[in-house]
């Protein structure tokens, strides 16, 4: 085990400065730190030691990590993020938490836990709102229904996305839809299914995306079929399914550059006064090869809001020695209703 601080890596990000801020409102005195010296103002105004350091130097990585017992790390996009924060993790003892939702880091550090068990060193990707509150509404359902065989799972938050959220997106566009089917991750049309969901104020239109619960709600539950669905309106379900024979065009270099620039002429993330007065809608169900179901919900405050209030109680967890070693996930490593512990999260069994 390293000492006994926190680090928020990339707290200088409109998602960073959110978990940097709880952190404060806690009681907690982090450490900042980024790629560069942009986190330094946000570090002096909180009263927090910053440090500045690159991902892709393995030395200065273990020197910025010195004294660190758990990293935070909140620098996207996590596909080219995660695996030099983990290995230096893994290197000097920290332990490793971030707020992806991508569903190929999730596999990646999966991958990894008999390493991380061998180093005593917890990795716990998806501590955030991608996937914290809908892993713990799986591993519930599961909770309910023991024998369940299918799961599906459907979100919508009011409060709209960060740059680096679209960002993140964008960069997954080529890679289509993602769903499990008899345990193994398969990859499927872009809005492959479609079907209504009622989050409790009347039913939805939803379509499947590739969101990271196919890859964290096998881990936690078992259960071999997964799927997840948003709400669209009709147009953007037309449109994507439109896109479906140019999937490939959407990952070259031209076309990913167009549309990242469109996302750097947007604002940083939604505003105060969005976040205070959002919410995010949780629906699941499951069911097993008799027939039987259980189905419930979950409300909570809107996903940055979430992702903050989430991510550094698994800091105050790993503070008070509840770091379980290996790869976890939300639910594994603090039970389903971890969720129920935040301010503002409730659920309904239907």
């Amino acid at each position: 085990m390293a000492e006994t601080g926190i680090l928020i890596y990339g707290a200088n990000g409109y998602t960073g400065e959110l978990v940097a801020r709880q952190a404060k409102q806690r009681g907690l005195a982090p450490v900042l730190a980024g790629r560069g010296a942009a986190v330094e103002p946000l570090a002096r105004q909180l009263g927090f030691e910053s440090r500045v350091f690159p991902l892709s130097d393995p030395s200065a990585l273990d020197r910025g990590l010195s004294g660190i017992a758990l990293v935070l790390h909140c620098a996207g996009p996590f596909s080219r993020t995660s695996r030099p924060m983990a290995d230096a993790c893994l290197r000097t003892g920290a332990h490793y938490a971030d707020i992806t939702g991508e569903a190929s880091v999730f596999e990646t550090l999966a991958a990894r836990d008999a390493e991380a068990k061998a180093r005593g060193v917890m990795l716990l990707p998806g501590a955030g709102m991608d996937v914290m509150p809908s892993d713990c509404l799986a591993a519930h359902l599961k909770r309910r229904l023991p024998t369940a065989k299918r799961l599906v799972l459907a979100f919508t938050s009011t409060a709209g996305i960060s740059r680096g959220t679209a960002a993140t997106m964008i960069e997954n566009l080529p890679k289509a839809g993602l769903v499990r089917r008899g345990g193994r991750l398969v990859r499927v049309p872009l809005a492959w299914r479609s079907r209504n969901v009622d989050f409790g104020r009347g039913p939805l239109p939803c379509a499947t995306i590739p969101w990271g619960d196919v890859s964290t709600a096998f881990h936690s539950t078992g259960i071999p079929d997964i799927e997840v669905y948003t709400p669209m309106r009709r147009g953007q379900l037309l449109g994507l399914r439109l896109l479906r024979p140019f999937v490939a065009l959407l990952g070259t270099a031209p076309v990913q550059a167009f549309l990242k620039r469109r996302v750097r002429a947007r604002a940083a993330g939604p505003g105060e006064m969005a976040r205070s007065q959002g919410i995010a809608l949780f629906w699941g169900e499951v069911e097993d090869d008799a027939g039987r179901r259980a189905a419930a919900r979950q409300l909570t405050p809107e996903g940055y809001t979430l992702t903050a209030l989430a991510s550094v109680a698994v800091a105050e967890k790993v503070l008070v020695g509840h770091a379980p070693a290996g790869f976890q996930t939300p639910s594994r490593a603090y039970g389903p209703d971890f969720i129920l512990e935040l301010p503002g999260c409730s659920r309904e069994d239907l």
